[in-house]
């Protein structure tokens, strides 16, 4: 029993207190220059020079515009001459912080409410009435089925349906695409950043930018990184991948805006910086559903008052404007927040010289016996002398 009380009274009626020891050795005083040299650098260098340490931080807030430009003219056998600007390619003319730019399509003209038969593939072609089930509906379908299997040509025989005939037949996507010339086309980001913390306002068309100089520029990382009009070939070719391939079955790319500014700088060295990445896979391995493509119809009203529309399946690029940043301004707590903490880890510094010494190197118990002295307590000692 006392062997197990006797730590916890050492614990209890022990105390001890630090000892200055003054060791004259170069080892040791090389050794302890060494990491205080290194915990002033850490603070120094990285905290306060890299890291900006002494500054507040805010997070941006920001507001995306945009506006693509570009004339195309196509001539093809189910389309014919004709002539693409923006309000035929940009759908939908506005989005929040993105925008799709049609390059490919499949267009089925004249469609009417009415019976006709399925597109055959696996699961549409049949030899009679009984492999067709009436009012029969799934997710692949073009309309309801009538449960009667009909010629779809000289050959073949689908289920006949309820739909918007004739059906749509996008089994084969064109290629090269269609509107291969938006690889000219342009698009002028228009962006808006605040900085509530700092009151810190700025807009990505600079005041050094005048209309004249925004009606001729086109964005070079190299050349003319600040002008905020972009080339659509260009943007793609920047993050790595070929327009051409691109534009067939469509895809997603990201223009970045990053704006981390010093507001202890003057306010023109606040300026953004673009950067351009593919956002979808193309080429993971078993991909499924590539690119990107949506339908859409317009429709119309023949003499008789017959109702008719134009079926598009639009294949293109969508284009996500990704704004981030931070910025930073001189604070008195933050400073002192990183100058306690550098101090703190200089005790920590002399904490790691007095283990090397005590426990690693040849004279460690030379110099235990010069940092640890044990003292009785007094009075204990002078009542043993007066009960003599």
């Amino acid at each position: 029993m006392a062997g197990c009380c006797r730590p916890l009274a050492a614990f209890l009626f022990e105390y001890n207190t630090p000892r200055i020891v003054l060791i004259r050795s170069r080892k040791v005083g090389l050794m302890s220059r060494a990491v205080q040299l290194l915990i002033l650098a850490y603070v120094i260098g990285w905290v306060f020079v890299w890291k900006k340490g002494y500054q507040e931080i805010d997070s941006v807030v920001s507001s995306v515009t945009t506006k693509a430009k570009g004339i195309a003219a196509t001539n093809s056998s189910y389309i014919g001459f004709r002539i693409w600007d923006a309000a035929d390619y940009v759908i939908p003319v506005q989005e929040e912080n993105s925008l799709f730019i049609m390059t490919n399509m499949i267009i089925t003209k004249n469609q009417s409410q009415g019976i006709c038969p399925e597109v055959p593939d696996e699961t549409t072609v049949c030899e009679s009435d009984a492999n067709c089930t009436s009012g029969s509906v799934s997710t692949h379908s073009s309309g309801v089925a009538t449960g009667k299997c009909v010629w779809y040509n000289k050959t073949v025989k689908t289920c006949q349906v309820a739909a918007w005939c004739p059906v749509e037949h996008d089994l084969n996507v064109p290629k090269p695409a269609v509107l291969g010339a938006a690889e000219n086309f342009t698009i002028l980001v228009k962006n808006n950043i605040l900085y509530p913390k700092f009151n810190f306002s700025k807009r990505n068309i600079l005041a050094t930018i005048n209309s004249t100089y925004l009606k001729s520029c086109i964005h070079d990382v190299k050349t003319d990184p600040l002008c905020p009009i972009f080339r659509v070939g260009k943007i793609v070719a920047s993050a790595g991948h070929s327009f051409a391939d691109m534009a067939v079955a469509g895809g997603v790319m990201g223009i970045q805006v990053n704006w981390d500014c010093n507001l202890d700088r003057a306010a023109a060295h606040c300026r953004p910086k673009y950067s351009f990445r593919r956002l979808d896979t193309p080429d993971a391995d078993h991909n499924v559903s590539p690119g990107y493509n949506f339908r859409f119809a317009k429709y119309y009203n023949d003499l008789s008052g017959s109702e008719y529309r134009t079926l598009i399946k639009a294949y293109g690029i969508r284009f996500d404007i990704i704004v981030f940043g931070k910025a930073g301004k001189f604070g008195i707590i933050p400073t002192l927040i990183n100058i306690g903490s550098g101090l703190a880890l200089l005790g920590v510094g002399t904490v790691l010289c007095d283990i090397i010494v005590l426990h690693c190197l040849k004279k460690r118990y030379y110099y235990q016996e010069k940092k640890y002295k044990y003292v009785e307590d007094y009075e204990k000692g002078l009542h043993g002398e007066t009960d003599q």
